[in-house]
């Protein structure tokens, strides 16, 4: 069965075919890891996790990298202001080191929580400066780059087009533009490869330039190419990633071997919060932990973001993840009842049930329509009998849903006694009107792997995902 999906490089819904029909091959931009991945940035990670288990659906190898950048993304689009990892080394009195580290494992946790498949090949800025010294030096050698007093850059009239992928018109960004402009720059818009370094910086390796470090953009170039060759089948990441990373990672990939390096290029759309933008202003930067410690299992956000297509704006709401979070549990209680269901299933039966099989197929490869997809899943879920035949599609479903079907909220292990003292504690901070007491008790509750939801019928504990 075809596979089509919407390539930002064309702008239209194309049938994907592989370089290799055995293997595909994948880039996706990972986190920047200078503080917590919002549930924004996990709406990226669903995406390309479902793009991941929908070609393993469809027979697929994959070869899959993802960068984790530790140094190179400045706060700016554009080539001025500190590099990210520094102001928060600071910030937090860290060095940049342990700030990636710190912040590199509570992502990984958050792909742990949300059941997301973790790549083949998770590559750091900082492991690869020399593949990223050598791209840069074949820029510089081939006319592509040129140096200035304070970096390396990449000179985008040597292009026969530029941008290609947002289609901006960059004369008139020239002629609106507000912001100073290295005079040094041939062109406005030419970008930094390799930043020369002040005396004081704490990121910093020898280069034919002097001390320096590199840009944000070479490294997903170097990286993608090392792992993938020069040319590979998709490219994805944010939304917000195509006007300057990502037509970047283009420009330098053809300045270098002269190809555009992936194929198709998906971009998955923003998060809105109650209908307008996250924000640490607002406070609304969640996080998976957020999540949690509102008593709901993190995978009633992936369940969630199936209910729009990956394309399309994603309004978060916390009534929308307590409606998720009770359809997470129908669907887990429909499998196990189903696992033990006796009905007969007669041939017409049979023929329905293939017939949903084919049509979840169908949508999952119509660009990832989960949406779709979805009401397919409740087509088997709710079927009028009740046999294990039912359960295995609905598991089958699940190597693409990635929800853990299978997992029922209801089944909880042995409590222990220390536990069970806990819960009693907070039932009496509750009733004394002790919230910040029965908080606490959460989240010790919490750490011990268990979630609290208070009901009607009173604390409800669940166990969490491991």
């Amino acid at each position: 069965m075809d596979i089509n999906l919407y390539n930002t490089l064309t702008k239209r819904k194309e049938k994907f075919e592989p370089i290799n029909s055995k293997e595909v091959r994948i880039y996706s931009c990972g986190p920047t890891v200078y503080k917590d991945a919002t549930i924004g940035n996990m709406r990226t990670n669903i995406f390309q996790d479902v793009l991941r288990r929908t070609l393993k659906y469809n027979g697929y190898k994959l070869k899959h990298a993802m960068n984790i950048t530790d140094v190179g993304h400045l706060v700016s689009d554009g080539d001025d202001g500190e590099d990210k990892m520094l102001k928060s080394a600071r910030e937090e009195k860290k060095t940049p080191l342990q700030i990636a580290e710190h912040y590199t494992k509570l992502f990984f946790q958050d792909l742990e929580e949300l059941n997301i498949e973790t790549p083949e090949i998770i590559c750091k800025a900082t492991e690869h400066i020399n593949e990223m010294l050598e791209y840069v030096k074949k820029l510089v050698e081939s006319g592509y780059a040129y140096e200035t007093s304070t970096a390396i850059y990449f000179d985008i009239s040597k292009l026969d087009k530029y941008p290609i992928l947002s289609n901006i018109d960059i004369e008139k960004q020239k002629a609106g533009a507000r912001v100073e402009v290295d005079e040094e720059k041939r062109n406005p818009s030419d970008f930094a490869l390799w930043i020369k370094a002040p005396e004081n910086h704490l990121m910093k390796w020898d280069s034919p330039w002097g001390p320096s470090y590199p840009g944000w953009h070479i490294e997903c170039s170097a990286m993608g190419q090392k792992y993938l060759g020069e040319q590979f089948d998709i490219h994805t990441g944010g939304i917000d990633l195509i006007p300057t990373h990502h037509e970047n990672e283009i420009a330098q990939s053809k300045g270098k071997c002269g190809k555009i390096p992936a194929k198709y290029w998906l971009h998955g759309e923003y998060l809105l919060i109650d209908g307008g933008k996250m924000s640490k202003s607002l406070g609304n930067a969640y996080l998976i932990k957020d999540i949690k410690e509102k008593g709901y299992d993190p995978i009633s956000y992936k369940l969630f973001s199936y209910s729009c297509h990956y394309r399309n704006k994603l309004n978060f709401t916390w009534e929308a993840i307590e409606a998720s979070s009770k359809s997470l549990e129908k669907l887990r209680n429909s499998y196990k009842t189903n696992l033990n269901g006796k009905d007969e299933l007669t041939k017409e039966n049979l023929e329905k049930l293939q017939q949903i099989e084919e049509n979840f197929h169908k949508a999952i490869n119509d660009d990832l329509n989960m949406p779709l997809a979805m009401s397919f899943v409740w087509e088997a879920a709710k079927f009028e009998k009740k046999n294990k035949e039912i359960a295995n599609l609905l598991e089958k479903f699940d190597t693409v849903l990635g929800i853990k079907i299978n997992k029922a909220d209801s089944e909880i292990e042995e409590i222990n006694e220390e536990v069970k003292e806990l819960l009693e504690k907070r039932r009496i901070a509750r009733e004394n009107k002790d919230w910040s007491k029965s908080d606490e008790i959460r989240d010790i509750i919490n750490q011990k792997g268990y979630i609290v939801k208070d009901t009607k019928e009173g604390q409800k504990l669940e166990k969490l995902n491991k």
